[in-house]
């Protein structure tokens, strides 16, 4: 079983969610790189202004997709804070050749053996949960090595749940399992604070 390194520390990670992307309602999107719905950015940008820590020090991760990049560098200015640093293993599952599909139009079949293996399985031909896991490890590990004490990152309702199993646990593969567990009940826009 896979685990990641254990450096005892007092880091707090503020996640937010992206806003809504401008898409139709019911297709696949994971890295495909859509735009955010500019009225949902603004509404956004606004609940956020009093929301967010303004701690000396604190840095802004985003994911390079667009629907955080879009936030994350108004958001960076806004808060008097440098411009965000943009990190691929923030960035949303990979869902392959599922992205940008009707989730109806995607065989059942996949489903199916999507749900009989959610760790392991990869969608689309894309990328596991897995995969996905030890990836954002990785990027939680680096944070560790650098002694971030407080950083807001803006990245996806995937990656925010795995970011959280990560709190819970030290093996990935049981962060990857609890992820998949966790219902999905993060807002576009919303806040989820950890504390390492």
């Amino acid at each position: 079983m896979a685990r990641w390194p254990d450096m005892r520390m007092n880091m707090r990670l503020t996640l937010v969610r992206h806003p809504a992307p401008a898409i139709a309602p019911g297709l696949c999107y994971g890295r495909s790189d859509v735009p955010v719905d500019p009225a949902a950015l603004d509404a956004v940008l606004a609940a956020l202004a009093t929301s967010l820590p303004r701690a000396t020090g604190t840095a802004v991760y985003s994911s390079p997709l667009q629907r955080c990049t879009a936030l994350s560098a108004p958001l960076a200015a806004q808060l008097g804070m440098p411009a965000p640093l943009l990190d691929a293993r923030l960035a949303e599952i990979d869902f392959g050749a599922w992205e940008l599909r009707r989730w109806d139009d995607i065989p059942i079949a996949e489903i199916d053996a999507w749900a009989a293996d959610l760790a392991g399985y990869v969608p689309g031909g894309g990328e596991s949960l897995l995969q996905a896991a030890r990836r954002v490890a990785d990027f939680l590990d680096a944070l560790k090595r650098q002694q971030v004490a407080d950083a807001i990152v803006v990245c996806h309702a995937g990656t925010m749940r795995l970011l959280a199993a990560l709190n819970r646990t030290d093996s990935i593969e049981t962060a990857a399992l609890d992820a998949a567990a966790t219902p999905h009940r993060i807002d576009y826009g919303g806040i989820l604070t950890l504390q390492f």
